[in-house]
């Protein structure tokens, strides 16, 4: 069969081609379609649980915020700033607390090291090897060697792909060290460390990787049996070894464990794996979301009734019985136990975005200046909160106060990520508010937002 003919019209397609992967590599996370899961005790948890490992790499404490993401993969990553994001598959099959602290660790490895800005760097070296190799295909091509061009082509690729493979692995191994260097400082054992990159070896096993048959050279992370190797010698012989993980936020990530797999999981799933026999506080956490999400009230509330008489001031147990009640029709029965909630955490924006809505759907009107303060305070702790703002909009909306009910639903679409409609009711909201108040102010804000958004839109289209 006859080869085909060397085209510089296909030498230029692959071109573009590799920049183009080259490119998706700073691709932004805000596009990708990332789904966030919120829960105000998980929150707290991993707070608590890398407030030191941020302290011991000389960022802070409060300085690093960890976003979980509805996401089956065992993943962990950053994506420029100070939030590492953490997959709930990651949660669900760590065992202790030391496991995930290990990871964060090394994704604060990432952060100091400032890896996400260098990644344009790998990949600018790559670039960079493939115009050259594009441009020796094209001279090559032009003193009539067809055969030889694609051969020169073919081989920059593979040397630009591994040049970029290469600094990756650098980069990982890097976190890895100085992951390690930040467990040592806050006092945190490396074992749980070693026992994640252990269930990640187990992982590599059972999809056929190995030591054997894959070299690093052809990944971006290394080979996990070699990570092991190197972290063992630097683990062993810290102080920290032997400290076992906090007591308080290992039996803190178990009852958070359990509730994530009881409101992800199938119902039926989270039966069999806490079955009826079982009284501990997951266990039953488990069980009342699962029976929850199978519209099993009454069963949902015996189990959450079992965990308030355990722990009468926990106001997470609260909040489960406030939002069952209030999902179940019952309106005014979960008043209480979210405004308890509220009041024990200090007015967590999240619990009191649920209290917030509580009090609209009671339709009394006399619960609405309640309802705009709870929910006030909770968007000035946290913006970020779309729930909030809507629910704000539905007070001010009837009330009849429809400039500010325009504004609080412009605040919410933007972060929904509908800049037209934010566009509309920040323009809507600033023509009828008083010039110059803070409302009339932030509602341009809203609108270059918005704006900023469809150009960015437009540009990628």
């Amino acid at each position: 069969m006859r080869k085909p003919a060397f085209k510089p019209a296909r030498l230029l397609a692959n071109l573009l081609c590799i920049l183009a992967v080259s490119a998706m590599v700073a691709q932004p996370v805000a596009a990708q379609g990332i789904s966030v899961l919120r829960d105000a005790e998980t929150e707290e948890l991993l707070q608590d649980m890398v407030d030191p490992l941020a302290e011991a790499a000389g960022l802070g404490e409060g300085s690093v915020e960890v976003v979980l993401i509805n996401d089956n993969s065992i993943n962990a990553f950053v994506a420029g700033g100070q939030r590492i994001f953490i997959h709930s598959g990651l949660l669900n099959e760590a065992d202790d607390v030391g496991e995930v602290q290990g990871v964060l660790a090394h994704e604060l490895g990432h952060i100091t090291g400032g890896h996400i800005n260098r990644y344009s760097e790998g990949a600018g070296n790559a670039m960079r090897i493939t115009l050259l190799s594009a441009l020796l295909a094209a001279a090559a091509a032009l003193a009539g060697g067809g055969e030889a061009a694609m051969g020169v082509m073919a081989a920059g690729q593979q040397a630009a792909m591994g040049s970029f493979l290469s600094f990756s692995r650098t980069q990982e191994a890097s976190a890895d060290a100085a992951g390690a260097q930040f467990l040592s400082d806050a006092g945190i054992s490396g074992q749980g460390s070693l026992r994640f990159f252990q269930r990640l070896q187990n992982y590599e096993f059972r999809r056929g990787i190995s030591q054997a048959n894959e070299r690093e050279y052809g990944r971006t992370h290394p080979l996990s049996g070699n990570r092991i190797s190197r972290l063992r010698e630097d683990y062993i012989v810290d102080p920290a070894w032997e400290t076992p993980s906090d007591p308080d936020l290992q039996l803190r990530f178990e009852r958070a464990k359990a509730k994530l797999y009881g409101f992800l999981a199938p119902p039926e799933r989270v039966l069999v794996a806490f079955p009826a026999y079982l009284n501990d506080i997951p266990a039953r956490y488990a069980r009342a979301y699962a029976f929850h999400k199978d519209a099993r009230i009454e069963e949902a509330l015996s189990e959450v009734d079992a965990l308030i008489a355990m722990e009468p001031d926990n106001p997470y147990f609260l909040e489960l019985k406030g939002q069952v009640l209030l999902e179940s029709g019952r309106v005014e029965a979960a008043l209480p136990p979210l405004r308890e909630a509220t009041r024990l955490t200090g007015s967590n924006p999240l619990i009191a975005s649920i209290l917030g809505h509580a009090l609209i759907a009671t339709d009394n009107p006399a619960n609405l200046d309640e309802a705009e303060s709870v929910l006030r305070a909770a968007i000035g702790r946290d913006r970020e909160n779309p729930f909030a703002w809507y629910q704000l909009s539905v007070v001010y909306g009837q009330r009849g106060d429809t400039p500010r009910a325009r504004l609080a639903s412009a605040e919410q679409q933007i972060m929904a990520g509908n800049p037209q409609g934010a566009l509309m009711n920040a323009s809507a909201a600033e023509q009828a508010l008083p010039v110059g108040s803070p409302d009339w102010i932030r509602s341009q804000d809203v609108q270059l937002q918005a704006r900023a958004q469809l150009e960015r839109l437009a540009d990628r289209n």
